[in-house]
């Protein structure tokens, strides 16, 4: 489903963000990636939506990420925002979730079908016909996640989706995004998440790929994470290796 072949990226010369990345993610799965503050995790997702362009080849279902393909690729990608205040830009849920179907051509009818199929799987009917503005966090999370599920993508790629929730509306989170058929690339620091949602995780360092591997192995191995500048999750912590 995406393949990243030899990847690298700088934002300056001689500064290189990401370098010599390759990995696969086979349809379906779900992998967590990790790392510290400056890894270079956000860098590669903008890499695969388009938004920066570096050397190496990106693959999406086959087909090489370049100007001409840009628009395809990215029907297949739906991007949930660490802050969905940046995603959600409509006065209500409705209108945020029937914008992308709208314009990728669909009838309203269909657009409809879409917004009130997602809503229902969600459980969020309620939040239909709400003020955008008048959402709690963990509602708005949620909401955001209905907006890009209502464009049926092949992949969906999430930027720390549990941060700033209450324990609440992150187990919402959690178990909304298990429940996810689609392929899943899951950025973020909360290991406890990242465990629970996740069956393979890639983990960063400095812009390189320092491990890929079963997510239990790798945030069980507490020499390999504190030599990458993170801790083992709450609930393995009693654990060494």
């Amino acid at each position: 489903m995406i393949q990243f072949q030899n990847v690298s990226f700088a934002y300056e010369p001689d500064r290189p963000v990401l370098q010599n990345l390759s990995f696969r993610i086979a349809p379906g799965e779900s992998v967590g990636l990790i790392g510290a503050n400056g890894a270079g995790k956000s860098t590669l997702m903008k890499l695969l939506l388009g938004l920066r362009q570096g050397e190496g080849r990106i693959l999406v279902d086959g087909t090489e990420l370049n100007k001409a393909s840009l628009s395809e690729i990215r029907r297949k990608l739906g991007y949930v925002l660490q802050n969905s205040d940046n995603q959600m830009f409509m006065p209500t849920v409705y209108e945020d979730m029937m914008f992308a179907p709208l314009n990728y051509g669909l009838s309203r009818e269909e657009a409809e079908r879409r917004v009130d199929a997602v809503l229902e799987r969600l459980g969020l009917e309620d939040l239909k016909h709400r003020h955008n503005h008048k959402l709690s966090g963990g509602e708005k999370r949620m909401a955001a996640i209905a907006t890009i599920l209502a464009m049926e993508p092949e992949a969906v790629l999430m930027d720390e989706p549990s941060s700033a929730l209450d324990p609440y509306n992150r187990r919402i989170v959690i178990n909304t995004i298990r429940s996810l058929p689609q392929t899943k690339l899951i950025a973020s620091h909360d290991l406890d998440m990242i465990l629970d949602t996740c069956d393979r995780v890639l983990l960063m360092s400095k812009g390189q790929l320092v491990a890929d591997g079963p997510t239990e192995e790798i945030l069980s191995d507490r020499a390999l994470l504190e030599a990458n500048r993170m801790e083992l999750p709450f609930c393995l912590a009693g654990r060494t290796k």
